[in-house]
């Protein structure tokens, strides 16, 4: 089911978006593993153990959270190519365009979720 209430000027829209939005997510990626290979080149007193440990739990954890972006955005890139970008996956109701603005990776409307 196409989604018929986005227009070929709007899905190009949103993939110019979602496009900015991965080289965003990716350019975070790059930075972060540049600073885990400096930190890891540092010879730490003991008592900084606890504080380096930390921050790296933070970074993994930060690292996840961008990964979980970087595939939210690939996969709405993949319904913009195969046509069911802006079709809420529950109900097969169009999401809106304001709700899209937003949060250009909406899988549902607002109402499902």
């Amino acid at each position: 089911m196409p989604a018929e209430h986005l227009t070929k000027e709007d899905l190009a829209f949103f993939k110019k978006k979602l496009l900015e939005m991965k080289k965003e997510a990716e350019g975070s990626t790059e930075v972060e593993t540049d600073q885990e290979g400096e930190l890891a080149t540092v010879n730490n007193h003991p008592a900084d153990l606890g504080t380096q440990q930390f921050e790296q739990q933070r970074d993994a954890g930060l690292e996840q959270m961008r990964q979980e972006e970087l595939d939210e955005i690939e996969d709405a890139l993949a319904r913009i190519e195969d046509g069911t970008y802006g079709i809420s996956e529950k109900s097969g109701k169009p999401i809106p365009k304001d709700r899209l603005e937003a949060m250009p990776t909406a899988r549902i409307l607002v109402e499902e979720a």
